[in-house]
């Protein structure tokens, strides 16, 4: 957390009880704590402020002063008003990321309120009918990526499941010295211009990465299989809590506690792969749902997303906290240790992954779409052999292949995607979409230790509702990576596209296709969805859930009433256009 002038901190002191339990001390005078607001009535106030990051000044669209804000900690059951005073000289908004409200206190502008005019204040009022581990976040323009985000904490009614000696709230999140507009202008001018990792010459001639028929494969598509992330480590520092990697944020512990880790991805553009070398981590936790705890070496986790792990230390010794982006540009880090000032060895950046077929939508599994496999034959290409089966999360690597690579993208068009057409904002259509749930993630086939998968996570409690879908949608994600264009189903949000509809009480099974080459996390906004894998009535139920490239997610809803944000979590792709809105209806005669 960085400590910044305390001009109007806290405004409204005597409104607020500010906690800060054993769990927060700090191990690291300035470095540790998080400044927690609690109690019926929170007031926060939006600001400009500045930074310093690994040592260097740069600004900030702050809360109370600080990046992040404060933690917010509320308890299950508790009615909560939340007054937002907006100081800046443009609109602004709160959204209380996963967290259940009527919508009008949901905080999108233009789909549940107007937003927060310069020099207003907004009252949020709503009753806290969950627990967990949630964040929130502006909705307007690009301020959440200029700082404006923080982390909730809301802690159950009765007995907790999770048994933990301390906890701590990790923040991951990825700030640019230059602003946000002007990254956003450089993505429309140029593709991958924050792709410093680029394949070479040398690295043709030393036999990594693709041969010289793949690449000229995929020159010929204007494809770069490189490109992994919009924005790389060449323009962002990787955060936790604020504090970049020399910062080195350090968490106290005392060997043989259980530590409960918070995990918050509040980046704007960097799915993050966590690991503490030396430790297990335990996932009890997902988006603040338990789960049945499940023991990995390392996760995934994309923009917007949280996980709760234990982890129990046994060594008097430090450990560090990775979260590596997932193109391996760069890394936040932090240090768990028994006493201030120890470090751990950081283990170095490694080798960045590529983009293949099976994330172009081209299955060389011989599974192909659900309901049968496909003829290769009739393609006219002759297929690599499939890989070999292994346990979650330790996938043997990907066939690169290149027989398929020159198929004209044209072939693959209407059949598949009725709704899509190739054009401007749709630059293909994955001919062979899977559902990719039971994978790690890009990159992280073959680390060599156990990943964390989707299909690993089963709810702890019953599912509240357990009914059979009545119908089902299909929703493409569409977009061209070169011109930097996205949307739904090759739309794009300032072109006005109908809404989706449901009706309340609906249940509705939702596939998500990806059909870019790019991972989307996708958010439902006033919902939690469950993911169509696991025990019948223990599916995981989420609010985000990313969808690998040339991948697709099942999940089934039940409308709940409002018109609610539905959209990609990386800020720029939502920014270009991939925003929607579901418009949930009262069921007919419901209410009259």
């Amino acid at each position: 957390m960085i400590r910044l002038p305390r001009r109007d901190f806290l405004a409204g002191a005597a409104a607020l009880a500010a906690l800060r339990p054993d769990w927060a001390e700090s191990a690291t005078p300035g470095l540790s704590t998080l400044p927690t607001l609690s109690g019926e009535t929170i007031r926060l106030t939006i600001d400009h402020a500045p930074v310093r990051v690994d040592g260097k000044a740069g600004h900030a669209v702050a809360i109370n002063g600080m990046m992040p804000g404060p933690l917010i900690r509320l308890r299950e059951g508790q009615k909560v008003r939340l007054e937002v005073e907006n100081r800046l000289k443009e609109d602004t908004s709160i959204h209380w990321h996963g967290l259940l409200v009527p919508f009008q206190m949901d905080g999108v502008p233009g789909v549940s309120f107007p937003g927060i005019r310069p020099g207003e204040t907004f009252a949020y009022e709503f009753p806290i009918i969950q627990s967990g581990t949630y964040w929130y976040h502006s909705h307007s323009g690009l301020q959440e990526q200029m700082g404006h985000y923080a982390p909730i904490v809301i802690d159950p009614a009765g007995v907790d499941p999770v048994a933990f000696d301390r906890e701590h709230v990790i923040v991951l999140s990825d700030y640019s010295f230059t602003h946000p507009h002007v990254l956003f202008q450089r993505l429309k001018s140029q593709s991958g211009v924050f792709n410093f990792q680029k394949q070479t010459v040398g690295g043709l001639l030393a036999g990594r990465d693709q041969t010289l028929a793949e690449r000229r494969e995929w020159a010929a598509m204007r494809m770069d299989p490189t490109d992994i992330s919009d924005i790389t480590g060449a323009a962002y520092k990787f955060l936790i809590n604020g504090h970049g990697p020399n910062d080195n944020w350090t968490g106290l512990f005392k060997p043989g506690e259980r530590v409960r880790l918070r995990f918050v991805n509040a980046a704007a553009q960097t799915i993050f792969n966590v690991r503490i070398p030396g430790l297990k981590l335990t996932m009890v936790a997902s988006d603040g749902q338990h789960v049945r705890p499940v023991t990995v070496d390392e996760f995934q986790i994309g923009n917007a997303e949280t996980y709760d792990v234990i982890v129990e230390p046994q060594a008097d010794r430090a450990f560090t906290l990775v979260a590596e982006a997932v193109d391996r540009s760069g890394l936040a880090r932090a240090t768990l240790a028994p006493r201030p000032g120890m470090t751990a060895e950081v283990p170095p950046l490694r080798t960045r992954p590529l983009t293949t077929m099976r994330d172009m939508g081209m299955d060389m599994s011989g599974g192909g779409e659900a309901g049968g496999g496909v003829d290769h034959a009739a393609m006219g290409h002759a297929m690599p052999a499939a890989a070999p089966k292994a346990e979650p999360g330790m996938a043997a690597p990907k066939p690169r292949g290149s027989d398929v690579m020159g198929h004209s993208m044209a072939m693959m068009d209407a059949s598949k995607a009725p709704q899509v057409k190739l054009g401007p904002g749709v630059q293909m259509i994955a001919p062979m979409p899977v559902d990719r749930t039971g994978e790690p993630g890009q990159g992280l086939e073959s680390v060599g230790h156990r990943v964390l998968v989707y299909t690993d996570l089963i709810a702890l409690e019953p599912n509240p509702d357990t009914r059979a879908p009545s119908r089902a949608m299909e929703i493409r994600l569409t977009g061209n990576m070169e011109r930097f264009m996205w949307g739904f189903d090759g739309k794009k949000f300032a072109d006005r596209p109908a809404p989706y509809t449901l009706t309340a009480g609906e249940r509705v099974r939702i596939t998500l296709v990806n059909d870019t080459m790019m991972t989307h996390p996708i958010h439902m906004h006033g919902h939690f969805f469950e993911l169509v894998h696991g025990p019948v009535g223990h599916m995981p139920r989420k609010h985000t859930v990313n969808v690998l490239p040339g991948g697709k997610v099942t999940f089934d809803v039940t409308g709940e009433a409002g018109d609610w944000a539905f959209h990609c979590h990386m800020l720029y792709h939502m920014h270009a256009g991939m925003f929607q809105v579901f418009s949930v209806r009262p069921a007919p005669g419901a209410g009259a």
